[in-house]
């Protein structure tokens, strides 16, 4: 089979990449390891930059996101039992949404499958091929048959464990560290004690209030990341979050587990006409909310350079697609480590608590300060692409 470009993951970085491309006219094919339902029932990130959210406008796959996206002005910051508003909206002029990751991945899925395009659901045995060349292959399986696809570059859009940066991996430098504790999320069916997302330092540890409608919360607290979710009855879950946030709304837990934290980058994000997006080529922790949004990022840029490499044979773009990407990779990094060591319980002692409570009375009190949070935690304006 031939295409244009090949896209290996059926995540928001390689649909959201496919809508950008297929919109220009350039062809695709996506294959995905996994099947449809379990693509559209992951429980992802929920939190969208405003950003993300024009984009999604831009594509014409935003109208369920209108209807049932939860916008917010800004976030609380909770220490010593009170919480202290940073006003994002006023501070910046732009919002944050709450819509679950999941449920882009529906809406583009939809959108992508109602345009043509391609999709190929539970392949397996992929594996990539003369990439350092103009016209790279990849080999994989579906529906019991082997298949071989021609294109003229693939993206490796499959996540952190996929094979897309392993093929490259002797050609890139690795940047990673790993955090001692994890996040114990849950869904909830309890509607939301808080009309904006709260995050709480605590002596305990960290705990984050959001949501997810009007009726399921998502709450998270900070764990050791060796720790079982067996050691976490619901009881215990609701008297550590009422502890560290308040008082919740209790309600039946239908989802919980544990997340290990880890900041990763890959670089360069591509070799020859193999380009990755998205958690192939980085890893954030999820405090600061990036990581989404990070990957839609990424594909806005590298779809120009993609058209202009296939349209037209300029190499330029295409070339300048990692320095251009790892600009805002670097940036929401360095937003995520803050935003990490200023809240969570680092084990350091009263002295880093101390520390920790200073930055986040500064916040409260400076408008500058606040405002630095607030332009990175809704997102920088998009940058032209190169």
């Amino acid at each position: 089979m031939r295409t244009q470009v090949g896209i290996v993951g059926a995540g928001p970085a390689g649909l959201t990449l496919a809508m950008l491309l297929h919109t220009a006219g350039i062809e695709t094919v996506v294959l995905e390891a996994r099947d449809r339902a379990y693509v559209e029932k992951r429980v992802r990130a929920g939190l969208l930059e405003q950003n993300t959210v024009d984009l999604l406008h831009d594509l014409g796959v935003a109208d369920r996101l209108d209807r049932e996206g939860l916008e917010h002005n800004g976030i609380y910051l909770r220490y010593h039992g009170h919480n202290h508003y940073v006003d994002m909206a006023a501070l910046t002029g732009r919002h944050i949404t709450i819509y679950g990751q999941q449920e882009v991945v529906k809406d583009l899925t939809q959108a992508i499958l109602d345009g043509g395009v391609p999709v190929l659901f539970e392949v397996n045995d992929v594996a990539l091929h003369d990439i350092d060349s103009s016209t790279p292959r990849i080999t994989y399986a579906h529906n019991g048959q082997t298949d071989e696809l021609i294109c003229d570059a693939i993206a490796g859009c499959d996540g952190f464990h996929g094979v897309s940066r392993a093929t490259i991996s002797e050609h890139i430098t690795e940047y990673e560290y790993v955090y001692h504790f994890g996040w114990l999320g849950i869904l909830a069916e309890a509607p939301p004690a808080t009309d904006e997302l709260i995050y709480a330092w605590h002596e305990d540890g960290f705990a984050l209030y959001t949501m997810r409608s009007p009726k399921i919360s998502r709450l998270y607290l900070q764990v050791d990341a060796d720790d079982d979710i067996g050691n976490w009855s619901d009881d215990r879950i609701w008297s550590a979050l009422n502890t560290r946030l308040g008082e919740v709304n209790e309600g039946n837990i239908y989802d919980k587990g544990i997340t290990p934290m880890r900041s990763y980058v890959a670089e360069p994000m591509q070799h020859g006409r193999l380009f990755l997006a998205g958690d192939s080529a980085h890893i954030v922790p999820p405090t600061g909310a990036k990581g989404l949004n990070l990957a839609v990022n990424d594909v806005r840029i590298l779809a120009p350079a993609l058209i202009e490499l296939i349209k037209n044979g300029n190499t330029q773009p295409a070339d300048g697609y990692t320095s251009a990407a790892l600009r805002r990779v670097w940036r929401a990094q360095d937003f995520s480590n803050y935003m990490t060591q200023m809240l969570h319980d680092l084990g350091g002692g009263r002295f880093e608590r101390r520390i920790q409570l200073a930055r986040l009375e500064y916040v409260d009190r400076s408008d500058a300060a606040a405002r630095s949070l607030a332009e990175n935690y809704t997102g920088l304006p998009a940058e032209p692409e190169f």
